[in-house]
């Protein structure tokens, strides 16, 4: 899908200060079709809410027919219990204290059903115990490690910790989940005769767990780069996220999808500090700035400009002799990264047909969700 050159323009810019996160909800709306389309049924789909972090933009996935969820925080499980959704995997393993957060959820939002990751029987013991205690019994996925190396037991080994599920109580197994992140490939042949490889031993593992007379396990798997091959799987379901905001490093590196761009950042001209260069109010605590200076960000309505330096609250611009521009031009924003950007802002401002309208909180942006006013 092409987009029009200026297609983030809006009439009513001048009522915004900057630094902002802006969403153009009916880009949103349309990033959720899409996504509905690349598979054959919505039951298919646990969308991470790690990119959005929002009460709105979680019950606009519900609205679409969408009603499984996949977080990793307990502020997003959290929010995700106050927007209502009806089924959230807390995509971590918990921790005691994150345990105990993670059971008052359970108990504040009883038309949430909750569940959460284990990959060693000394969690899994606690969680039995715990559950227990409280008189619950909590869903948990074995968390598989299939290459990403961060967390997860690997398949050949999951066997057992799933045997030592099925004797606990307070716990019920609920399938297993794997995170493949490290599968970039541009190619998309490539990338999939290589999530292939990587899943070998878990479709192994469902097997023989099905072999044993159990149904065959669910599979939860797949981000962004990896979902659309998951999908084909039998009883698995997807959890991408970035997709309903998009960002510029994925549009580069999964060039197949066409998701449109959603999220981007409204900056201003500050200062103009000698003849060739500007300054604009866009720090790397406005903006994600995990990538090196040059890939962070591309900007939507001056491509040929590049970045010069950037502090906390600025960024300096090498334009060149003979520039045009002036204190408060703005700059539209897109990021590398989109998700880490996200988390930055309490607030997004919400673009609708060319409008600024509202403010949409980012209710989870933080690790504790602020109290509801009565």
């Amino acid at each position: 899908m092409k987009d029009q050159p200026d297609w983030y323009q809006f009439n009513n810019s001048e009522k915004i200060d900057t630094p902002a996160l802006l969403i153009y909800s009916e880009r949103v709306i349309s990033n959720i079709n899409r996504l509905k389309q690349m598979v054959s049924s919505p039951s298919l789909l646990r969308p991470h809410v790690k990119t959005n972090k929002s009460v709105k933009v979680s019950r606009l996935m519900m609205d679409a027919g969408i009603t499984k969820f996949k977080c990793a925080t307990i502020a997003e499980a959290e929010m995700l219990g106050r927007a209502g959704a009806p089924d959230v995997l807390l995509a971590y393993q918990p921790t005691l204290v994150k345990l105990e957060r993670f059971i008052q959820l359970i108990l504040a939002y009883p038309k949430t059903t909750y569940s959460c990751l284990v990959d060693n029987e000394t969690t899994a013991d606690m969680i039995s115990l715990v559950a227990g205690l409280n008189n619950l019994i909590i869903p948990v996925c074995i968390d598989l490690n299939v290459g990403m190396n961060r967390t997860g037991i690997i398949p050949e080994k999951a066997l057992k910790l799933f045997y030592y599920l099925t004797t606990l109580s307070g716990i019920k197994f609920k399938g297993l989940h794997a995170y493949d992140g490290h599968i970039e490939d541009l190619n998309l042949t490539d990338r999939t005769i290589h999530c292939e490889k990587e899943f070998e031993p878990v479709e192994k593992l469902r097997k023989n767990i099905q072999g044993l007379g159990y149904p065959l396990p669910l599979l939860i798997a797949g981000g962004s780069p990896t979902f659309a091959i998951h999908a084909k799987r039998a009883n698995t379901e997807c959890s991408p996220g970035t997709f309903v905001f998009w960002d510029k490093g994925y549009q580069e590196h999964i060039p197949e999808q066409s998701f449109l761009f959603a999220a981007i950042v409204l900056a201003r001209v500050v200062s103009l500090p000698d003849e060739t260069k500007i300054c604009i109010d866009l720090g790397y605590k406005s903006i994600s700035s995990e990538k090196p200076l040059q890939n962070r960000f591309y900007f939507l309505n001056a491509p040929h400009l590049k970045p010069y330096s950037q502090s906390e609250e600025h960024l300096v611009i090498e334009v060149g002799q003979g520039h045009e521009y002036k204190i408060g031009d703005e700059f539209y924003v897109l990021p590398m990264h989109i998700c880490p950007t996200v988390a930055m802002y309490d607030e997004a401002h919400i673009i609708e047909k060319g409008t600024y309208t509202q403010k949409w909180p980012i209710d989870a942006r933080g690790r504790a969700l602020k109290p509801v006013d009565n």
